[in-house]
Order: structure tokens, then C-alpha cells, then sequence
């Protein structure tokens, strides 16, 4: 597979990725300051590529260099950091990660 050339399409609020012609995303709403991320969507032919969590480091980086705190709704993104417990840990916001100690080990 060619490396993923993933875009911030910020009218449809969404990190955008296009393999074989198919889409795929991860949604994100912005909300008082935070990036809530909302839900991720590969179609099945996709599945199993590691697109979902290319997206999920892609969305976390970019909150990270942009100093924006992340709220996590999607339940893959919650999923894929509670496997990588610390590599992400500094952008959830503080209040959302007192909240969901379990996105943490």
C-alpha cells in the first residue's frame, strides 16, 4: 500500500483519507476551544490497513501541534489510546481525561 496522504477537510470538519478511490474518515466537531472526535469510518474493503489508526495519529499530532485539546467520542479513538496509554495522554483535555480514566493506564 502507498503511504496515506491524510487532509483536514475543515468544511466537513472531518481528517479525510483516499485509498482506491474510497473514502475514508475520521469526523471531528470543534467545541469551546476543544476537538471533540467524533467517529471514524473505513469502508470494509479497507479494513484491517491500519487506515483507522493512521487517522487517529493524524487528528491527535495535528491537536498536539496546534495546541488543542481533544475530547474523545469515537469509540475506535478511545480504543486505539487505551492501547497506546501514552503517547497521546498530554492532548486530552484535562477535564475530559479526569472524567474517563480509562483511556489511561
Amino acid at each position: 500500500m502507498e503511504p496515506l496522504t491524510i487532509i483536514n477537510n475543515t468544511q466537513q470538519q472531518q481528517f479525510q483519507v483516499r485509498v482506491d478511490g474510497e473514502l475514508a474518515y475520521l469526523e471531528y466537531r470543534m467545541y469551546k476551544g476543544d476537538i471533540a472526535l467524533m467517529h471514524t469510518e473505513v469502508p470494509d474493503k479497507l479494513g484491517g490497513k491500519g487506515i483507522a489508526s493512521a487517522l487517529a495519529v493524524y487528528a491527535l499530532t495535528y491537536a498536539r501541534e496546534h495546541k488543542i485539546p481533544v475530547m474523545v467520542y469515537c469509540p475506535f479513538v478511545a480504543s486505539w489510546l487505551k492501547k497506546h496509554p501514552t503517547e497521546f495522554r498530554d492532548v486530552l483535555d484535562p477535564k475530559y481525561r479526569d472524567d474517563h480514566p480509562n483511556l489511561q493506564r
